[in-house]
């Protein structure tokens, strides 16, 4: 493999948050671009970051270069025009949420519901007690609390302040409470450290498999995102938080047309799991719903039950295995 630019200096999440990376974002989508032109592919496959990809999905259509686009974008959430360019320079569509296949289906995209690649991760972790004396966290110490803010800079600078406040008001009422952050390989593991000095918690920050810490952990308080899902496949309690600018969080008000952010409530159709957004995303709810589900036996109990039922939806692995046939189908390698 080549790689021309890490998705890692790409990534970036809001409006207002692109501006100060528009510039190198541009540089990177036309070297991409011509890079289809000199050194055209057989297959153009694209995954996620919709903003970027669908314009790269044009050119490799003018080019015709077939294309498929696995995790596509959340049209269904909102910018649903966005669909018509997808049905334009898109040639197949996997997705890997279950009620993502009527929405592109309606639109006329060849799509396949492919299940979620989380669960081909699932089953290859370390047991619970492995991972939990691997982490030094001995015998059956609680709670254990795992802290998600994100694998982004600025989700760092957003998320962790109100997860940290949360996680010391926790332990007021939980003096032996052990915390995890798994640090994310996008992220400087020095610098997210530097934001623990002074906070008076005890706080195991690493490099670790999401998946293994959370299924450790007896809550989790985490950014909306991928690993709700995670957590949902462990059948880990938590609570929800996202925090955007100002602009972005008024304009996604106003194109929203989904209730829920948490990819968990979204496959779940309702609210299983507390979401705190925005104003609301303060390290006294997150502490407030946090103990809530500690100290709440049955809370925590259907909780985990909803949780079990999302992890079903999610299908039963095999995603990659799935999107690798259909890419070689695509390029003619086998019949279809």
């Amino acid at each position: 493999m080549r790689i021309l630019h890490p998705a890692s200096e790409l990534a970036v999440v809001g409006i207002t948050e692109v501006f100060p990376k528009i510039r190198f974002i541009r540089q990177a989508l036309n070297e991409l671009k011509d890079a289809l032109r000199d050194t055209p592919p057989d297959l153009v496959i694209l995954i996620d970051y919709p903003g970027f990809n669908l314009n790269l999905a044009g050119k490799a259509h003018d080019l015709g270069i077939p294309v498929l686009y696995y995790i596509p974008p959340q049209v269904w959430a909102w910018r649903e025009k966005r669909v018509k360019k997808i049905a334009k320079r898109v040639d197949r569509v996997a997705v890997i949420l279950p009620f993502e296949k009527e929405f592109y289906s309606h639109y006329g995209i060849q799509v396949e519901y492919v299940g979620h690649p989380l669960l081909d991760d699932a089953k290859n972790g370390r047991g619970r007690e492995q991972t939990r004396e691997r982490l030094g966290i001995g015998g059956d110490r609680f709670p254990v609390v795992g802290l998600l803010p994100g694998s982004r800079n600025e989700e760092i600078a957003r998320h962790l302040p109100p997860i940290l406040g949360a996680a010391k008001i926790i332990s007021r009422t939980y003096p032996d409470l052990r915390c995890i952050l798994p640090v994310a390989s996008t992220l400087d593991e020095e610098t997210v450290k530097s934001h623990l000095e002074g906070v008076p918690v005890d706080i195991i920050a690493c490099r670790a498999d999401t998946r293994e810490v959370l299924g450790v952990c007896d809550l989790a308080l985490i950014a909306s995102g991928t690993a709700t899902l995670e957590a949902a496949i462990a059948e880990t309690p938590m609570v929800i938080l996202y925090r955007v600018s100002l602009f972005t969080y008024v304009l996604g008000k106003i194109l929203a047309k989904v209730s829920h952010i948490g990819l968990v409530n979204l496959v779940a159709g309702r609210q299983i799991v507390p979401e705190l957004i925005q104003g609301d995303a303060t390290d006294t709810r997150l502490a407030e719903e946090g103990l809530c589900l500690l100290e709440d036996e049955a809370r925590r109990k259907e909780m985990k039950e909803n949780l079990r039922l999302v992890r079903e939806q999610l299908g039963q692995g095999g995603a990659s295995e799935r999107v690798a046939a259909l890419a070689a189908e695509m390029m003619g390698m086998i019949d279809q």
